[in-house]
C-alpha cells in the first residue's frame, strides 16, 4: 500500500482545499496520472498519482481542508480494478484505533463562488442561481455552516435581507497575515515623486503593441526602467535572512495582480535583468494570461526580490504598498495624467499640456533611508525618460 500525500505547494502555504477527484475508489491509476485538484490561496493545481495501482481510499473528501503533508488517499500497487473488497470512500471503522485522522482539518468551500467559506451542493447551487441570490449571502444551517435545500428554498421565497454575514475567503486571510506580519517585522518608510511622463505620449505615437503584436502597459514601461536602475542600487534587489541581508544578483520581478473576491496574487518575471521592452512585454502578458485563467504554477509565484504595483485605478495618484516578505522595497505607479505644466523658452516661463505619473516606493529603514529612496526613484525616471520605445518594441 503506498499513502498519498498532499505536497508542499509553494513558499508560506501550509493546507488547500480538495475541490476535485478525478478518480473514484476501485480505480485504476497510472503514475504521474491525475488524481486529484487541490486550491490555495495562490494556485489550483492537478495534482498526479505517486504510483501506479488501484485507489482503495478516500481520505479527504472534496471541499476537506487538508494540511501540505497530510494523507489523503490510499493506493495498491498491486490492485486489480473494481475488485477490491472491503474498499470504502473513508477508512473503516474497525482502522480508526489503528489509523490516526490525518487528512481533513475543516470543511472548505466547493461552490462555483470561490473559496468563500460556505458549502453549498449541487442542487443547492442551482436554487440559488434560478433564484437570484449569492451563496456568499446566506448563513447556512446544516452541518458545518452548510446551506441546506430548505435554506435555499427560503432565501428565494424571502428575497434578501438587510445585512448578512460574509467569511473571509482563504486568500484574503493569507494576504492579511502576511501584511500584517511585514508591518509588524519591517520598519516601512515611504516616498513619492512626480515626474515627467512624456515617454508615454512617445510610445502612443509609435504604437502601444510590440513587433509580436503584444500590448505594452505603463506598468511594463516604468518596470523596465525599475529593473534597469537597480543595478545601481542593489541593496533594493535584496531579501532579509534573520539579521543578513542577502543581496540578489538576479532580479525576479513580482507584479501585483488583482484576484477577484479574493485578494491578490504577486506572479514573477524570473531573470528581468537584461530583457529588452518587447521581451518584457511578451513575459508579462504571458503570466497575465495564466493568472486570468487560473493555470499559475507555483513556480511562477515564487522566488521574487522586488515588486512593482501598477495604478489601481485611472484616477489614483499613488499607492503607499506594503513590503512583501522577506523583500526590502516595492514601488508604486500612479495613474498617468495630462496636467498643465509650466515650461521655459527663451527665458520666458509659460504653460503648456504635459503628462506626469507619480513613482513611490516603500522600502525597509534597514536598508536604506528617504534621501537613497528618493535617489532610486530619481533614476528610475532618468532611464524611463530615456528609453527607446520605438528601437525596443
Amino acid at each position: 500500500m503506498a499513502d498519498v500525500t498532499l505536497p508542499s505547494l509553494g513558499e508560506s502555504v501550509t493546507e488547500g482545499i480538495i475541490t476535485q477527484w478525478f478518480k473514484k475508489v476501485g480505480d485504476a491509476v497510472a503514475r504521474d496520472e491525475p488524481l486529484f485538484e487541490v486550491s490555495t490561496d495562490k494556485v489550483d493545481s492537478e495534482l498526479p498519482s505517486p504510483v501506479a495501482g488501484v485507489l482503495t481510499q478516500i481520505l479527504a473528501q472534496e471541499g476537506d481542508t487538508v494540511q501540505t503533508g497530510a494523507r489523503v488517499a490510499v493506493i495498491d500497487e498491486s490492485g486489480a480494478p473494481g475488485g477490491v473488497p472491503g474498499v470504502a470512500d473513508a477508512p473503516r471503522a474497525s482502522d480508526a484505533q489503528s489509523t490516526p485522522p490525518t487528512a481533513p482539518s475543516s470543511r472548505g468551500s466547493t461552490s462555483d463562488d470561490g473559496a468563500s467559506g460556505v458549502i453549498v451542493s449541487p442542487v443547492v447551487r442551482r436554487i440559488l442561481a434560478d433564484g437570484g441570490v449569492e451563496p456568499s449571502t446566506l448563513r447556512g444551517t446544516g452541518p458545518g455552516g452548510s446551506i441546506t435545500r430548505r435554506d435555499a428554498e427560503r432565501a428565494v421565497l424571502d428575497g434578501p435581507t438587510e445585512e448578512f454575514v460574509v467569511a473571509i475567503s482563504n486568500g484574503r486571510r493569507r494576504m492579511g497575515q502576511h501584511m500584517a506580519v511585514s508591518i509588524q517585522t519591517t520598519p516601512h518608510g515611504f516616498v513619492a515623486i512626480e515626474v515627467d511622463a512624456a515617454i508615454f505620449a512617445r510610445l502612443d505615437a509609435v504604437g502601444r503593441t510590440t513587433r509580436d503584436g503584444v500590448e505594452v502597459s505603463d506598468e511594463t514601461l516604468v518596470s523596465l526602467a525599475a529593473v534597469r536602475a537597480l543595478a545601481e542600487f542593489e541593496y533594493l534587489n535584496a531579501s532579509f535572512t534573520q539579521d543578513e541581508l542577502v543581496i540578489h544578483r538576479s532580479v525576479n520581478l513580482g507584479l501585483v495582480r488583482a484576484v477577484a473576491d479574493d485578494g491578490m496574487l504577486v506572479p514573477v518575471v524570473h531573470a528581468a535583468a537584461g530583457l529588452t521592452l518587447r521581451a518584457l512585454a511578451r513575459r508579462v502578458s504571458e503570466l497575465d494570461e495564466r493568472v486570468s485563467s487560473r493555470r499559475l504554477t507555483t513556480d511562477d509565484l515564487m522566488g521574487g526580490t522586488f515588486t512593482v504595483i501598477g495604478a489601481p485605478s485611472a484616477h489614483s495618484l499613488w499607492t503607499e504598498p506594503i513590503i512583501i516578505q522577506p523583500q526590502v522595497a516595492v514601488l508604486s505607479l500612479g495613474a498617468v495624467r495630462v496636467v498643465p505644466v509650466v515650461v521655459t523658452a527663451g527665458g520666458e516661463p509659460s504653460v503648456a499640456v504635459g503628462r506626469r505619473i507619480v513613482l513611490g516606493l516603500s522600502f525597509d529603514h534597514r536598508v536604506c533611508e528617504p534621501a537613497a529612496a528618493a535617489q532610486y526613484l530619481e533614476r528610475v525616471a532618468e532611464l524611463l525618460a530615456g528609453l527607446d520605445v520605438e528601437g525596443e518594441r
